[in-house]
């Protein structure tokens, strides 16, 4: 544990090192890359209230990413709901496999900004074009990885069941569920990434408050440092909620690897 702690401390104060060293060097202008030290006087610029003005565009740093960490979880938990749903759909019932697999696989391999216009004329501007963007992209790793875990439990769980007395509609939700949680999971971290790569398109209109919204703003203004300051903080969260999400696979499915 402490050996992992400091190869990845070690890792990040040599990434720190070789950015500083780049911006110190002035191989390319500050409007290119930011020094380290202008990254954190943002850190605190928006953190604070100064000159009279709170945050960035009056909001501050948490707000920002509390605002969109908001419509994360709930494009997420709407795209894990729907996900799992079609992904049982799918695995369990192979008429609607038939139908519902090209469906899934044209909405997964579409750019979210190339529907998020389509969104916005349908919704308006404010937080529900968003959220079923984020709801859009989030689906579909889920369920994909549910349908191919379904497909893969072996078929002596249900018969085993049966013959103990489970109804019908018990295997699913006892047996077959169960036995593919742990590709379940790994879609929940892919959907939940995709759903933090979505966010800074799906707050390119009205997205403030908002870290994507807080940086389209500054790069319309060529304020790199922001841009940075905001890409820093989504990757950030992004680990934590990684690392929450792995706990709680290593709760739910303890016999990963081990069976």
């Amino acid at each position: 544990m402490v050996r992992s702690l400091a190869l990845r401390a070690g890792a990040v104060a040599t990434l720190l090192a070789v950015w500083w060293a780049v911006a110190a060097s002035h191989l390319w202008p500050e409007v290119f890359v930011p020094a380290p030290s202008s990254v954190w006087h943002q850190l605190v610029t928006t953190s604070t209230v100064h000159d009279g003005q709170r945050g960035y565009s009056g909001h501050m740093l948490y707000e920002h990413l509390g605002t969109s960490l908001r419509r994360i979880l709930l494009g997420s938990l709407y795209g894990v709901a729907g996900g799992i749903v079609l992904g049982l759909l799918i695995g369990l019932v192979p008429t609607l496999r038939t139908l519902l697999n090209p469906l899934v696989t044209f909405v997964r391999t579409l750019p979210p900004l190339a529907y998020f216009s389509l969104l916005i004329i349908w919704f308006g501007i404010d937080e529900s074009p968003k959220i079923i963007l984020l709801f859009v992209a989030a689906m579909p790793p889920v369920a994909v990885a549910t349908a191919e875990a379904i497909r893969g439990v072996h078929e002596d769980y249900a018969f085993a069941a049966r013959s103990l007395g489970a109804r019908r509609w018990q295997v699913p939700v006892w047996i077959v569920l169960p036995s593919a949680m742990p590709e379940i999971i790994t879609g929940i971290r892919v959907a939940v990434g995709v759903a933090y790569t979505t966010v800074v398109a799906a707050e390119t209109v009205n997205g403030v408050p908002g870290i994507g919204g807080m940086i389209r703003d500054a790069q319309r203004y060529n304020q790199t440092d922001v841009v940075v300051l905001g890409l820093l903080v989504i990757g950030a969260s992004g680990l934590v909620i990684d690392g929450l999400l792995q706990l709680a696979e290593r709760r739910l499915a303890p016999w990963r690897g081990k069976a």
